[in-house]
């Protein structure tokens, strides 16, 4: 479309007016967008004072294409800006770019936007407190707070429970700042820790580690609600009012409870707050409750349960560990779980106002407001808890017992109370043996059961929220194809209705089971495994030092978070060793599968950097360290022009260098450089996403000059980098030296010559059909564009039938472009030219099939240093070449075959190359029969002087006028070279003709001695007739040693 920007007046600047997209709805492509128009800005005139095509900086140009309108803004391209006089101003320049990854257009998707997205169209965002403060804490107070924190610090004592609680919290602190520093360092979109490793790490390990951790929350929520349930079902068995027996109660009561919380969560995330919001308020009041309840004076009852006011001596008792039938790593183990949910509010992170924000404030102040808590309330009870207590209200000491206090219980002794007899029997209450510690403490029991009832139902509503927003994340990314189906939203806050019903299913699965020790161990390493990659994300982000990498926060340290990672995979091993090798062994197993999927993302991971920052430093090493033979590589440059239209050259070329070394495809675009420019620039990417998806290790690389053999020496001169440079020159025998113009076939014998100059290895493939296909190509391309378009078509058509609006006349032009189009497409060929053209792809493609039983032929005239055997022996190592045994052909004399035989034996053995067989033609030097020769004259004919039959005066001015053409004196100087050339034919077509591959030394052509027709004809009627014949001719430096 044309751009209203530019001025048609003269050559004057072009007018570019600047256009606001963030303050409205963006351009379709017809000037409008949902029936409204973009509000315009002030000209840059105004700021510049004079026209100008350049834009201001906008936050526009920086957005993906994933937002709300689908659209982004489009700045001029730097061509646009420089060619703009040239073309008088008339340059298309879109104002928007379609949005190309697919999104849905939720508010959701619009990860850049700078505008509120609440209230404008119902989407409901939570700030930092509702969001992420209130979610973490609630995950994070679990049943451990009221049934399990007595208990560790009576095993541990309250040092060593003060540390217990302290690596907790260092653990979940260096988590959190960790995931401070990533989520600051750009836009969070939904999907939490999965979204924070998998856009740090790369979709190796965010695809595994999401996955992961979707079914962990998914587990969780059966297990918070079986603790629920077990938690009823006491209070049932209490009242004598078991419905069925304990096991089956808490399966009936955990389904029900399941199925109200996914009630409240599919009713959207507003309901799901407001619900949090009230369990937040009940749990605070039970926890408040404790300690009111510390301070009111204790009854006989509690005091003989073990609970006396604040007392120093209780405090001091309670100070050393007694561990009973436990260890210091077995209590915490036990306790971690509940420091756990620090990842409440990333998870729901793309129902954030300002993630950026929230996430860093919010978890980090619920990990300390969580941590005091824990901390205070067990050394609240520390301080007025005995380990050991009856419960019977008469092991008092009555007045006149001459007991003196001492042992385990002497603090209880000096409160008047004798518990001696648990040093013998166990006992049922004291901190140690009683799990219900907090209730008898409190200062109303009925508000704990209250508390431990909603500590429960928050996490499992938490986790039964994270888990389907993860995994709708994980879909969106389609890491898994299988898993496209569940990434599909509803409702105003894209609700993953669908990922609700797959959690509410595993939950219910794992309900059954009913046995919280089953189901805990694995869920706590699911998410120390996420915990651990987070620490790694942000210590690999920072040793990779990319310039991308500027978190907004700063409080954070690369080996602090290092050693975070090392700490979590340590506690992994604490906790269970059997779950953490489990959660490895499916982490790695997710890793491979998605590595060999190579899911289509670029997400500008931390991974890319360290590759980058590894491959340079790699390089850099090389060019400290001299080249030595045992090392030396194929490093090919395949002049294949388009990698897809030369498939045999690339193919072969693949072969030496896969696992070996470099291969280069380059294209030389021969024309002014203001016209071809475009089309380099426009072929980079696509030729090298060629050849990855054709799995090609290879580069692409093209130029622009105004000739053939510029181009090349350009190549030749500036490809690599360090030790990573070619160092062979590969291309293509050019079939039409004969037809072709002079100064193309001086350019491609130029560019051989160039080649030996720089002193490049070189390689010439020769095949009976050719080499170029891209006539085929194009074809086929033309073909496929123009069914394409029918069938677009057709569906067009039935559509309008479908509507009934137009139909006639909509159908009559579609009919006739329809027809047109059927015409183009099915345009016949003759028969002859489809029979070539099969021929020649069935040729072309050759080398992408196993190649059958037969040989490779290596006729090693000349000592090149020893290419012209290693490559052969490089294809007979790989798969499609494996069942080709390799002939060695080598020139001799007469009266001493068996001598050169053996000589040429000792030396392939010394060079460690099997062989099947060695020939020794010592025939060589005959003269060539008179067909073969009058092939070569007929060949070479049109390009001769033939001055000898002429007068002197008219043999220099044909001299003179075709300086290029072969003279009798040139084929008289050289007539013994161009007589081998003529017979290795004969000798090639006599032993070689049934080979699968033939390798021939390449005759070289002196500089200025030899004119390029006459050496186009030596090498062509050395490989006419042939099956696929390499001509090689290294750069006579050893690639070859018999030296360890």
């Amino acid at each position: 479309m044309e751009n209203d920007a530019y001025d048609r007046i003269g050559d004057e600047p072009p007018n570019y007016e600047e256009t606001s997209f963030s303050g409205g709805t963006t351009s379709n492509g017809n000037g409008t967008g949902n029936g409204e128009h973009r509000a315009v800005r002030p000209s840059v005139v105004s700021a510049f004072g004079h026209d100008t095509l350049d834009r201001v900086p906008n936050i526009d140009f920086y957005r993906n294409a994933g937002s709300v309108s689908g659209n982004r803004a489009v700045r001029p391209s730097l061509q646009e800006l420089h060619d703009v006089f040239q073309k008088n101003g008339r340059i298309s320049v879109p104002n928007t770019v379609e949005d190309r990854e697919g999104s849905d257009g939720t508010p959701s998707d619009d990860v850049e936007s700078v505008i509120p997205l609440d209230n404008k169209d119902g989407t409901v965002r939570f700030g930092w407190i509702k969001g992420v403060l209130v979610r973490c804490m609630l995950n994070i107070w679990g049943v451990m707070l009221f049934i399990r924190l007595s208990w560790v610090f009576g095993q541990a004592g309250w040092g060593l429970g003060i540390v217990v609680i302290a690596l907790s919290c260092v653990v979940t602190t260096v988590t959190g700042l960790s995931m401070s520093a990533i989520c600051t360092n750009g836009v969070v979109r939904g999907g939490g820790a999965y979204y924070l490793i998998s856009r740090s790490l790369g979709p190796e390990f965010g695809g595994s580690i999401g996955l992961i951790f979707a079914f962990a929350n998914a587990v969780a929520v059966a297990m918070y609600v079986v603790g629920f349930a077990e938690t009823v079902v006491d209070l049932l068995k209490e009242n004598d009012a078991i419905m069925i027996d304990e096991l089956n109660d808490i399966r009936i009561i955990g389904c029900i409870s399941v199925v109200l919380l996914l009630g409240i969560s599919v009713a959207g995330m507003e309901w799901e707050a407001k619900a949090q919001v009230g369990l937040l308020i009940i749990l605070l009041v039970a926890i408040a409750n404790v300690f009111v309840g510390t301070g009111i004076p204790a009854s006989t009852d509690k005091k003989s349960k073990g609970f006396f006011n604040y007392d120093a001596k209780i405090f001091m008792e309670n100070l050393p560990p007694d561990f009973r039938g436990e260890t210091f790593f077995s209590v915490f183990a036990i306790f971690f779980p509940a420091a756990t949910g620090i990842l409440a509010g990333a998870n729901i992170s793309g129902d954030l106002k300002d993630p950026q924000d929230a996430l860093p404030k919010g978890t980090l102040l619920a990990i300390l407001i969580t941590g005091v808590t824990y901390l205070g309330v067990a050394l609240c009870v520390s301080a007025t808890v005995v380990r050991d207590a009856t419960g019977n209200i008469n092991d008092t000491i009555t007045t006149g017992m001459n007991m003196f206090c001492n042992g385990t219980n002497t603090a209880a002794c000096e409160q008047g109370w004798n518990f001696s007899s648990c040093d013998v029997n166990s006992c049922k209450f004291g901190s140690m043996n009683n799990f219900q510690v907090m209730t008898m403490v409190s200062g109303f029991g009925p508000l704990i059961t209250a508390g431990t009832f909603s500590a429960t139902l928050s996490s499992a509503l938490a986790s039964l929220v994270s888990a389907p927003k993860v995994f709708q994340a994980l879909c969106k990314d389609n890491i898994y194809t299988a898993l496209k189906f569940f990434a599909k939203g509803h409702g105003k806050n894209n609700e993953p209705i669908r990922g609700y019903v797959l959690t509410f299913i595993i939950a219910v699965a794992f309900i059954i089971i009913a046995d919280l020790n089953v189901i805990a161990p694995i869920i706590s390493n699911f998410f120390l495994a996420s915990y651990a990659l987070i620490n790694f994300s942000c210590f690999h982000a920072s040793y990779a030092k990319s310039p991308g990498w500027r978190p907004a926060y700063r409080y954070y340290n690369m080996w602090l978070s290092l050693f975070g990672a090392v700490l979590c995979c340590g506690v992994m091993f604490v906790i269970n060793w059997w779950a953490a090798l489990l959660t490895y062994a499916i982490e790695i197993s997710l890793y491979v599968y998605v590595t060999v999927k190579k899911p289509n993302v670029n997400w500008g991971s931390s991974t890319q950097a360290v590759t980058f920052v590894s491959a340079v430093n790699n390089a850099l090493s090389l060019t400290g360290v001299e080249d030595h033979v045992k090392n030396f590589r194929p490093q090919c440059m395949v002049l294949t022009g388009a990698p897809k239209n030369r498939p045999a050259l690339l193919d072969l070329a693949h072969c030496f260098t896969k696992n070996y070394g470099l291969c280069l495809t380059c294209e030389v675009f021969v024309g002014p450089r203001t016209e071809t420019l475009t089309d380099v620039n426009a072929g980079m990417e696509k030729n090298q996403m060629w050849l990855n998806k054709r799995k090609r290790k290879a580069f692409y690389a093209a130029v622009a000059c105004d000739s053939f053999r510029q181009g090349t020496e350009n190549l030749l001169q500036a490809s690599g980098l360090g030790r990573l440079k070619p160092n062979i020159l590969m291309m293509g025998f050019k079939k039409d030296w004969r037809t072709a113009d002079t100064a193309g076939v001086q350019s491609y014998v130029g560019v051989l010559h160039d080649a030996f100059d720089f002193e490049y290895g070189t390689v010439v493939l020769r095949m009976n059909q050719g080499l170029d296909i891209s006539h085929i190509i194009k074809a086929q391309e033309e073909m496929e564009r123009e069914a394409q378009e029918q069938k677009d078509l057709e569906k067009e058509e039935l559509a309008e039938e479908n509507k009934g609006k137009s139909i006639f006349r909509k159908s009559r032009n579609l009919s006739t472009q329809g027809l047109t189009s059927r015409a183009s497409v099915t345009t016949p060929q003759s028969p002859q030219v489809v029979v070539v053209n099969e021929r020649l792809v069935s040729t072309s493609t050759q080398f992408q099939r196993k190649q059958g039983k037969g040989t490779i032929d290596v006729w090693w005239m000349f000592d090149d240093g020893g290419l012209t055997l290693l490559l052969p022996y490089i294809l007979t190592t790989r798969k499609k070449f494996k069942d080709c045994k390799m002939r060695i052909f080598i020139a001799g004399q007469p009266g001493r075959v068996e001598q050169d035989r053996h000589e040429m034996k000792s030396l392939l053995e010394k060079f460690r190359i099997k062989y099947a067989d060695i020939y020794v033609i010592d025939d060589i030097t005959q003269n060539p029969n008179s067909n073969s020769w009058k092939m070569f004259e007929d060949m070479i004919e049109p390009f001769r002087l033939h001055e000898g039959s002429k007068s002197t005066t008219l043999a220099e001015a044909l001299r003179k006028d075709n300086p290029w053409k072969i003279s009798d004196a040139e084929l008289d100087t050289f007539e013994e070279k161009t007589n081998l050339q003529v017979r290795l034919n004969e000798l090639l077509q006599e032993n070689s003709r049934a080979a699968n591959l033939i390798i021939v030394s390449m005759p070289i052509a002196r500089l200025g001695s030899v004119s390029d027709h006459l050496y186009m004809a030596w090498l062509d009627i050395l490989t006419k007739n042939l099956p696929p014949t390499m001509l090689i001719r290294g750069n006579h430096k050893s690639v070859l040693t018999f030296y360890s």
